[in-house]
């Protein structure tokens, strides 16, 4: 438990920048770490303890393809 709390302090530290910097619609998650559950039950609230704004309005989500949307979007390089 100790390192998952520790992961998630610095997913919301890292992710925190990046919302605070780019402002992004939207961030989804991708590769095998998206796999955990913890980051969308816990992470939000751990990215908005660092943004400079009164709350977090980026949504965070899972990527739709799991972890082959590497490989999907390297396929579809090859039909250009």
């Amino acid at each position: 438990m100790a390192v998952l709390d520790s992961y998630l302090d610095r997913f919301g530290r890292a992710l925190s920048v990046v919302v605070n910097i780019l402002d992004p619609d939207v961030i989804v998650l991708g590769g095998g770490m998206s796999n955990i559950n913890a980051l969308y039950a816990h992470g939000r609230g751990r990215v908005a303890r660092h943004v400079t704004n009164d709350e977090l309005r980026t949504p965070i989500i899972r990527n739709v393809h799991g972890d082959s949307s590497g490989v999907r979007g390297a396929a579809q390089l090859w039909d250009s």
